[in-house]
Formats: structure tokens, sequence, C-alpha cells
């Protein structure tokens, strides 16, 4: 009798044991709730486009995507960065700039949403008006080949000069025909515009190259190009992960209401939604 209750309280002890092991293994292989987290790089330059970024950071935080922001120092790291797969997008450009990388170095960058309108502007330092600007004014632009467009195109749509029927994807300096008071353009890096805004007659840029000297288009622009056209600045993405689930939920975070918002109440005239 001894010997039978013995064995019973082993072969109780053994199914005990059993069943704490097979606890432990449905414990360590019970579906884990929690999705793994994913890097989003995204190369950047300046306000307000690292302060949109670092606004969605939260949210993006929420669905499992640690958005990182890459912020480079001139305006063509972006775009090489990209190209590399050193990042996987980047937030400084408008699409006729990214067009122009692509075709200068066989890349596939594509747009993914406009953001908003960087509001063009001429600013003068020691004029008021257009008309007040001299014979032979030595207006600033800067010197890619999409902003040279882009500047010639805001001087003529104020009457500024004349362009001819545009033919090729840019206007270019030959395609003035009427000059009436002989303005030279000179064609400078971009980065150099705000620096020569004690130099030039007048200076061709955006908001975010004016604003750290101060200036708005609302208050200070001679003239402004507003929102009608082509350059909003835009998050880019490559064409082998324009689709990827991450940057899709970024560009639905950049244009939110919350980011609507933070543009109007911040930037008001300089940073127009484009959504």
């Amino acid at each position: 009798m001894k010997k039978i209750i013995l064995l019973s309280l082993m072969l109780l002890l053994v199914l005990a044991g059993c069943g704490q092991t097979n606890e432990g293994n449905d414990n360590s292989t019970a579906p884990n709730n929690e999705k793994e987290e994913v890097t989003l790089k995204v190369a950047s330059l300046i306000p307000p486009m690292t302060e949109i970024l670092d606004l969605v950071k939260p949210k993006l935080a929420e669905e499992g995507i640690n958005l990182e922001v890459v912020v480079l120092s001139d305006n063509v790291q972006p775009n090489s960065a990209l190209a590399a797969g050193e990042v996987d997008a980047n937030f400084f450009q408008h699409v006729p700039y990214m067009e122009e990388f692509n075709r200068n170095n066989d890349a596939e960058l594509v747009p993914v949403t406009p953001i908003y309108f960087a509001n063009y502007g001429v600013y003068a330092k020691e004029y008021k008006s257009m008309e007040e600007l001299p014979e032979g004014a030595v207006i600033a632009i800067a010197n890619d080949v999409s902003n040279i467009d882009r500047s010639l195109a805001l001087l003529a749509q104020h009457n500024v000069i004349t362009l001819k029927e545009k033919t090729g994807p840019y206007y270019t300096q030959a395609d003035i025909i009427e000059n009436p008071k002989n303005y030279k353009l000179e064609e400078l890096d971009l980065l150099m515009l705000a620096r020569m805004y004690d130099d030039a007659d007048a200076v061709v840029m955006t908001p975010a190259y004016a604003a750290p000297l101060g200036l708005t288009p609302k208050s200070d622009a001679l003239l402004t190009e507003g929102s009608d056209n082509d350059f909003g600045i835009t998050l880019v993405a490559r064409k082998d992960n324009v689709d990827w689930e991450p940057i899709q939920k970024l560009a639905k975070a950049m244009t939110s209401e919350e980011v609507r918002q933070f543009l109007e109440e911040n930037y008001d005239e300089t940073a127009i939604p484009a959504f």
C-alpha cells in the first residue's frame, strides 16, 4: 500500500511539472500585440520644415514609427542622401527642383504630397516699392534652374519683365524679351540670398531665408507670388519606397488639421497650407 501511495504521489508531481512546463511554453509563444518599432529617416533643412516634422513625431510614435529628422546644411545633400538610400524621404523642396535633380543624377525621386507654399517674394533694404528701384538695379536670384524659372516667372507676373513663350521645362534669362529698366539679375547660390540683402538692390527669396532677417511677405515684400503655382514645399520619397506604409502615414500626419492650424497660427502668409 505504501508503494502504491508513493507511486501515486510521484505521478502527480510529474503531471504537475508537465503542466507548468506547458504553461511556460504557452506564455513564451503567445502573440505579441505590440508592433515592432520602425525607424523612418527624413532629411530636412530649416524651419518651418523641421518644426512640422517635430510636430508630427508623437502621432507617428503612437503607430510604432520612430521619426528621425536628419537636419542637413545645404540644399543638395537631402536629395543625394535620399537617392543613396541614406534616408527614406526628404522635406525641403518643390517638385521642379526635384525633377531637375532627377535629370542631372539619373535618380528616381518622386513627390508624395505637397505640404505648404513658401510665398516667394522680392525684398529690398533701401526701397519701398518696385517703382523706386533705379535703372540698372541689381536683383539677386537663386542660381539653380528651377528657381531661376520661378524668379523670372514672379517678375513677369508683376510686369517687371516680359518673357517669351516657354518652350522648355524652365525659363532662363535668355527668355527675357523686355526689361524696361535694364535690371541686372545676378544668379547666386540659394543659401547666399539672405546675405545679399545688404549688397544687392533687391533679392528674390522664400520666407525661410527672409525670416532670419526679420522680413515677411505680408509686411515687407515688394512683390509676392501667392499660391497659384507649382512650387509647393513637398514631402519626397523614392520610386521604390513611396508606397511604404510609414511614409504614407507620415504624409497623412503632415496634412492633418493640426499641421494646418500650426502653419496658420505661426506662419500666417509665409507658409500657406497646400492641402
